[in-house]
């Protein structure tokens, strides 16, 4: 583990120093508190920290106030080392934010022991920040097909429509609907028509950028957010998707099935104050006029389309 020594006395850090390197660990020294704050707030900051209470610059309660003030999901465990001994002191320190505290002078297998306890109280924290993210994730997550739900790739569009809009770029957005599915299940099942999405799920993830994402809108309908793609581009990728979906037919419960796709893409160039609602209305309206044209194909958002609705 990396831990952070602070300490004015060079003499008090080579003594933790050396036992706690031949243990393995890696050992980052410091000489007073303005430096131990800063080393603190770096990226690969160490996790265990052993803080003199009276050091130049900031003193070791102090230090341990600001962590906690500043604290992310990333948790430090601190350790007070100090010559105080009185009741009041250790509880001014505990409550400054330190996880432990040990009085001067130590008994090196006691600090060893307090290191351990630091360790496996470290392990059960990142355990648990593992398990939330797990949590999250799965509720982020359609849980027949392994693409965003709906609420997730609205949060996408959303993100990359700002991103788009501080970077000057052009995000474009693709729904995708499987035609004529109803039909599916009603002839074959649900269970077939479960099969039959997850194969063109599988397809479409194939045949995008690591960087796109795609998300289930509804029961047989999906939305791509492409950053940093023109429409001329989106219409490129939707057909080669539903050329791939078309030209082999999807495999489920030993038959074979022909599906197609119809697709109506949108670009953020054509929204006013780009915003998600108004980028995925346009899309919709796209996808509809796919529809009319007969399905199986990809049409992609024209201005044109609200002047005709207008007259």
């Amino acid at each position: 583990m990396k831990i952070l020594i602070a300490d004015d006395d060079a003499v008090m850090c080579r003594r933790l120093e050396v036992p706690l390197s031949e243990c393995g660990h890696e050992i980052v020294v410091c000489f007073n508190g303005t430096d131990a704050w800063n080393i603190l707030q770096e990226p690969d900051a160490p996790r265990l920290a052993i803080l003199d209470w009276m050091m130049p610059g900031l003193e070791g309660p102090e230090i341990c106030r600001r962590v906690r003030q500043h604290e992310t999901d990333r948790y430090t465990y601190m350790i007070l080392l100090t010559v105080r001994v009185d009741q009041s002191d250790i509880i001014d320190g505990i409550n400054s934010g330190a996880d432990d505290y040990i009085t001067k002078p130590f008994d090196m297998m006691e600090l060893k022991a307090r290191l351990n306890a630091a360790m496996r109280n470290l392990r059960v924290h990142e355990d648990l920040l593992a398990a939330q993210e797990m949590l999250r994730e799965e509720a982020m997550r359609d849980g027949l097909t392994g693409t965003q739900n709906h609420v997730a790739i609205m949060e996408t569009v959303k993100q990359e429509i700002a991103r788009s809009s501080r970077e000057q770029t052009e995000v474009s957005i693709a729904i995708i609907d499987l035609d004529k599915f109803k039909s599916v299940n009603d002839t074959h099942g649900h269970l077939f028509g479960d099969e039959v999405l997850r194969e063109v799920v599988h397809r479409i993830k194939n045949h995008l950028r690591a960087y796109d994402t795609i998300g289930r809108c509804g029961g047989d309908e999906f939305l791509i957010v492409m950053p940093d793609c023109s429409l001329a581009e989106a219409k490129v990728v939707a057909e080669r998707i539903r050329e791939v979906i078309l030209q082999t037919p999807v495999v489920a419960d030993q038959k074979e099935f022909n599906q197609s796709i119809s697709i109506g893409i949108a670009t953020t160039k054509d929204v006013t104050f780009t915003r998600p609602n108004e980028l995925i209305k346009n899309a919709d309206e796209a996808l509809y006029a796919a529809k009319r044209a007969g399905r199986n194909c990809v049409v992609a958002y024209s201005p044109d389309f609200a002047q005709g609705a207008a007259q």
